[in-house]
């Protein structure tokens, strides 16, 4: 039996013996090479900002961060994967509003897009853009919808798969407007954009960062822009509300993530390097030529942040019908 004078140095000490373990493994941490798993092809809208940040962070960390692409099944092979990875801030994962989406869209996960993962931050969110193959005869959104609707079933609009977030931008613009078009799932953006270009699919709503280059070649026609208000490198480039389209708002947009479980600390710590690598001037040239604001929230405001875009788009999956084909 423990002396009534001991009770508080044992409680003490029991604390220590908990907590003690989780501030050594921060204060060493990382011994090795940090991994985040992308899962998307590369070459995706958040595929090239993930890359420029790692390298920032490496510099910082004095360990290598090194990309990872596991693509297919909207986001779930690689989401997966780092679902069941330790929870000791090694292995990452670079999540976006494709994570929220599935949450919905696939009924049968095998982990909890929420539950299982320790949220580390919001690193920003750029606008995407309704872009359509210049042979098209559409030079407007109205022009788009009108063409469509003359011709059900005829367009096939690309996607970088099933439960992306140009799928559900797609599929939330026909269920507002009425139109019927095809959707054709690619494994990743990458080839998804190089069909759109070649003219194998005519109509496609990604992440406006990867298609300036297109546009401004003239190899796309941009119709609108999917944010709140122009987008300062697409000036021409109406909003949504402004083609036609009320209401319409949406974002692509990236974050980190961790295994369930991982140390405070070391979230922590990653939050503060990434929050560091996001104020470099190479990051912010980066973020700001591709329009993406960048954002750099804390752990808890990219957990509500998280929740809140999975409701969102629960509710657009159920009332656009939109699934897994």
């Amino acid at each position: 039996m423990i002396p009534a004078g001991a009770v508080g140095w044992w409680l003490l000490a029991s604390a220590l013996a908990v907590l003690l373990p989780s501030a050594l493994h921060a204060q060493d941490y990382p011994l090795r090479p940090v991994r985040v798993i992308v899962p998307f092809s590369p070459g995706g809208a958040v595929d090239g900002p993930m890359r420029l940040i790692a390298q920032n962070m490496g510099k910082r960390l004095g360990q290598s961060v090194i990309i990872e692409n596991r693509p297919g099944a909207g986001a779930t092979i690689g989401t997966d994967a780092v679902a069941k990875a330790p929870a000791d801030g090694y292995t990452l994962l670079l999540a976006s509003q494709t994570n929220a989406i599935s949450a919905t869209l696939y009924p049968k996960l095998p982990f909890d897009p929420i539950e299982d993962f320790a949220p580390i931050t919001l690193i920003g969110r750029e606008p995407g853009v309704v872009v359509v193959n210049p042979a098209l005869p559409a030079k407007t959104l109205q022009e788009l919808i009108a063409y469509v609707k003359a011709h059900p079933g005829q367009v096939d609009y690309a996607s970088s798969g099933n439960g992306s977030g140009q799928h559900l931008f797609a599929a939330l613009l026909c269920s507002i407007t009425g139109m019927k078009m095809n959707h054709i799932p690619y494994r990743g953006s990458g080839q998804a954009t190089a069909d759109l270009v070649g003219g194998q699919v005519q109509v496609s709503i990604p992440g406006m960062a990867g298609m300036l280059g297109h546009i401004r070649s003239g190899k796309l026609r941009a119709l609108a822009v999917t944010g709140a208000t122009r987008a300062p490198q697409l000036p021409d480039v109406p909003t949504m509300a402004e083609a036609g389209v009320p209401g319409y708002e949406a974002y692509v947009w990236m974050g980190l993530l961790a295994p369930k479980g991982t140390p405070p600390a070391v979230i922590d710590r990653l939050q503060r390097e990434v929050v560091a690598a996001l104020e470099s001037a190479e990051v912010r040239t980066y973020m700001a030529n591709a329009s993406i604001e960048v954002v750099g929230s804390t752990p808890a405001e990219f957990g509500r942040f998280f929740r809140t875009e999975k409701d969102l788009w629960a509710k657009i999956v159920r009332e656009t019908g939109a699934k897994v084909d």
